[in-house]
């Protein structure tokens, strides 16, 4: 297959891009500097790209966007956080749906924000969207691919949980605080957390490419945890103790209070029902299995 990725030089994308090409596919990765060989140019902030760029691919994986922890949470970084999914979603697929030759499917980065914060009821596809800035934004970010598939490609919308992996994003920045016996709950540790190990991602995206599944897909495990639950699996695979409690006040202090809430202090209960059914099986269904992979 030739797939074209955006995002491919983050966690997710660089993991996917490694794996495709170790498996003989042909990809090709869209890249905002000057491209190299195996990769296409495109500026979505300014709606750049060549009208043939994605003539004859068979798929492309739209995995870019403005990182949603990297920074506080300010009115114009939030703006930041939308309008780069936004644009580069309509990008794609206006360009997608004006191809002389089509790719066949197009697996579009969300998130399980999607569904705001849970009191610990099970959510699924089907679970309608909830309130809040990140449900907002996974709303918008899946509506801009209307393009796409109302020319006729499949549209497959990947709704990702806290992907584990110790190379980045949430784990790599708890790992130094647990080995050193600063690791714990956070707030009362009920909050739900739904989580995906990275090799289970990129087998998730991997078995999108083919599997005939429209609409949004959760990418997460079938088996979320409790924060304290999440907490205490990581302390007793590192061999440490998971016994001090992290205070709301602290992130909310060095973060602000909505991103700290958003990430850190609610959750969600997301079951990967539409993944499991479409035949995928997980490599790390249970956290113990993850943690002893990737640690």
């Amino acid at each position: 297959m030739r797939v074209i990725i955006s995002g491919a030089s983050g966690l997710i994308g660089t993991a996917l891009c490694n794996t495709l090409r170790s498996d003989g596919h042909d990809v090709v990765a869209l890249v905002r500097r000057a491209a190299a060989e195996s990769e296409i140019h495109w500026d979505p902030a300014n709606g750049v790209l060549a009208a043939d760029a994605l003539d004859g691919a068979d798929a492309v994986v739209h995995l870019a966007g403005a990182g949603i922890g990297d920074k506080r949470w300010t009115d114009e970084y939030k703006q930041e956080i939308l309008q780069s999914r936004i644009r580069s979603t309509t990008l794609l697929a206006e360009t997608i749906a004006a191809s002389s030759n089509r790719p066949g499917v197009l697996l579009s980065g969300s998130a399980i924000g999607i569904y705001g914060a849970s009191d610990g009821r099970d959510l699924d596809e089907t679970s309608p969207v909830g309130s809040g800035f990140l449900a907002d934004v996974c709303q918008q970010w899946e509506l801009a691919a209307e393009a796409a598939w109302k020319a006729g490609t499949r549209v497959t919308f990947l709704r990702t949980g806290i992907v584990l992996s110790p190379a980045g994003g949430a784990l790599k920045k708890m790992l130094p605080l647990f080995k050193l016996y600063l690791g714990g709950k956070f707030g009362n540790g009920k909050q739900w957390q739904s989580w995906i190990s990275l090799p289970d991602e990129v087998g998730a995206i991997q078995h999108l490419l083919t599997a005939p599944v429209h609409g949004p897909v959760n990418l997460t495990a079938p088996n979320p945890v409790t924060n304290a639950e999440f907490a205490k699996t990581l302390g007793a695979a590192l061999g440490r103790p998971s016994m001090v409690p992290v205070p709301a006040f602290g992130p909310k202090l060095l973060l602000g209070a909505e991103l700290a809430d958003a990430l850190l202090f609610t959750g969600q209960k997301v079951l990967p029902r539409k993944l499991e059914h479409s035949g995928y099986t997980f490599q790390h269904p249970q956290l113990e299995q993850a943690f002893a992979a990737l640690l």
